[in-house]
């Protein structure tokens, strides 16, 4: 498998210098688009997610003028097929907020020709285990039960509910999200929850977590009061999730059934 990369980066030397050791990777990589400020990648990145052609794989600077990269990555992450996303930044400090965003790795410049080879054979690992080998096949055979059907820019999908990592409502919407696809629905989370059924659970007012995503469940800091509040962890995007103080306990008791 030969992974189709952008590389996005404001310094012309960096960008350069990736080019180079991406030709000598020990990984198949096909850089199909290279862009020095973040606008005009994010609205090329649309428009293949668009036409369902979006690239495997973002390299991607964080400090940028215009959309930082951080924002970039944030923005990405509607898009019906997401790119795994690899920051490279000469700054170590952003790396905690980089895996709070789904990061598929955090490089720090110059980069080293080792260390890129151990994050593309990495990306290359999660591309392929996230794609079914039969897509078509394996829909026809399941139960109609088991697939959740959506209807997404004019589209409809049917989604087996085995690939579905969580419902967050957001303003007058719920997002369904899997491992690299982003869906907005109309429904409202209650309705959802009567629908998908015990191998979800519902961790906050916003949320239905499928038992099996959760990787994890502890104290993290809470950006809207400065103090501290549960979260769940989300494999395999590894996003954390809000889960309200009155559900910690189910949280921990269906992870503890999960093994």
């Amino acid at each position: 498998m030969t992974l189709r990369l952008a590389l996005i980066d404001d310094e012309p030397l960096a960008r350069l210098r990736a080019r180079t050791l991406l030709a000598q990777a020990a990984v198949p990589v096909e850089v199909v688009a290279e862009f020095g400020e973040s606008v005009a990648a994010l609205l090329w990145l649309r428009e293949q997610d668009d036409a369902g052609c979006a690239p495997d794989l973002v390299l991607l600077d964080i400090q940028m003028p215009g959309l930082d990269g951080m924002t970039l990555a944030a923005r990405l992450r509607d898009l019906r097929q997401p790119p795994s996303v690899v920051f490279v930044t000469a700054h170590a400090e952003h790396a905690l907020r980089a895996f709070d965003l789904a990061a598929a790795d955090y490089l720090t410049k110059p980069l080293r020709l080792e260390r890129l080879n151990a994050t593309l054979e990495r990306v290359l690992r999660l591309r392929a285990a996230l794609a079914p080998a039969d897509p078509v096949s394996t829909l026809a055979e399941l139960d109609p039960s088991e697939v959740f059907v959506v209807q997404d820019r004019g589209r409809i999908e049917r989604i087996p509910l085995s690939q579905i990592l969580y419902f967050k409502a957001e303003q007058k919407y719920v997002t369904l999200r899997t491992a690299e696809h982003s869906h907005v629905l109309s429904e409202s989370l209650t309705e959802l929850e009567g629908r998908v059924g015990e191998r979800f659970i519902r961790v906050h007012r916003n949320a239905l977590v499928a038992r099996a995503a959760m990787r994890a469940l502890e104290r993290r800091a809470d950006d809207e009061d400065g103090g501290e509040s549960w979260a769940v962890q989300i494999r395999p995007t590894m996003e954390w999730l809000t889960v309200s103080r009155r559900q910690a306990g189910a949280v921990r008791e269906a992870m503890a059934q999960q093994g």
